[in-house]
């Protein structure tokens, strides 16, 4: 009997610390967006679902928004697909690729914080980045100061600083695919790009929806580089979500207004995570034959070497 509770204690101090640090402070904060903070911070009004009608007519809460799901389609696109390139060339045998594996993944490594003010030096109006413009006789980019590009320029700051992350994730998996099903393929007459969309791909499929799950709530909670960047600036142009909820908390005091904006963000990034381990893949997919009448070669020798997922 007792050996049937055993793994239950086991859940114990996991339940713990889900239940201090994310159900109580979850009810905490619902219970403050009921209430009006906005005409005295010590002595509440409780004003029921108001402060989510009030973000309902709020032009800076959607603008905020609308910049936030920018910021989404910008980032997550390229987090998913462009490591994949650099772990494809740093899986390959080639002479230092140990200490270049080891160089690239210095700005992982790096402060956000320390990454932002270097970028913001080069982002400059004498910057290095309009130094070379200059070179070639092109106009100055306020790259930071102009409300069309300010958020594009953040967003390839969040892309350099997380590939060497993510290429780590799809390398370690790389390096699981064992090498008979490239000998198949060749066997079979595929080419490169074949090889790599019928046998690479479907091996990486897993990997790039877990990628794809934390660049997405990475992209949706992006604060620090905004802050130290550009504070929101230029008018709003790089006003997230998340900064729209510190600046109603920290900056104006409606802990109301930004416990509600912060219960939108919780649910939206529920949504799309439920939304993204929907569409991950559940079983193994099969490889498919490369070109009518060679298949055969490559399905027998998949399953000897275990199914591709």
């Amino acid at each position: 009997m007792f050996r049937k509770q055993t793994p239950y204690l086991y859940l114990i101090l996991p339940a713990i610390f889900m239940v201090s640090f994310f159900f109580l402070p979850l009810i905490m904060a619902f219970g403050i967006s009921l209430s009006d903070y906005s005409q005295d911070i010590y002595h509440p009004g409780f004003v029921g679902l108001l402060n989510y009608a009030r973000l309902a007519h709020s032009a800076p809460f959607w603008s905020a928004l609308r910049n936030t799901f920018v910021f989404l389609l910008g980032v997550v696109p390229a987090m998913v697909v462009l490591p994949i390139f650099l772990a494809l060339l740093l899986n390959g045998k080639l002479k230092g690729i140990a200490i270049f594996r080891s160089l690239i993944y210095i700005p992982v490594v790096i402060s956000m914080v320390v990454v932002g003010i270097a970028w913001r030096w080069l982002y400059a109006d004498d910057g290095l980045l309009n130094w070379f413009l200059s070179l070639f006789h092109l106009p100055r980019v306020g790259w930071l100061v102009s409300p069309d590009i300010a958020l594009y320029s953040v967003m390839i700051v969040v892309v350099w600083k997380g590939l060497a992350y993510y290429m780590m994730m799809y390398l370690a998996h790389l390096q699981s695919l064992s090498s008979d099903l490239y000998e198949a393929a060749d066997i079979d007459g595929a080419n490169l790009w074949q090889k790599h969309w019928h046998v690479t791909l479907p091996h990486l499929r897993p990997t790039m929806v877990m990628v794809a799950i934390i660049s997405t709530i990475g992209s949706l909670k992006v604060f620090t580089e905004i802050y130290v960047m550009t504070r929101g600036g230029p008018v709003g142009a790089t006003k997230t979500l998340v900064y729209y909820i510190y600046e109603r908390a920290f900056e104006n005091l409606d802990l109301g207004i930004a416990s509600a904006a912060g219960i939108v963000l919780m649910l939206i990034l529920l949504a799309f995570s439920l939304l993204e381990m929907k569409l991950s893949p559940k079983e193994d997919t099969p490889l498919k034959a490369l070109k009518p009448g060679a298949g055969n070669r490559l399905a027998s020798q998949n399953a000897v070497v275990g199914k591709v997922g």
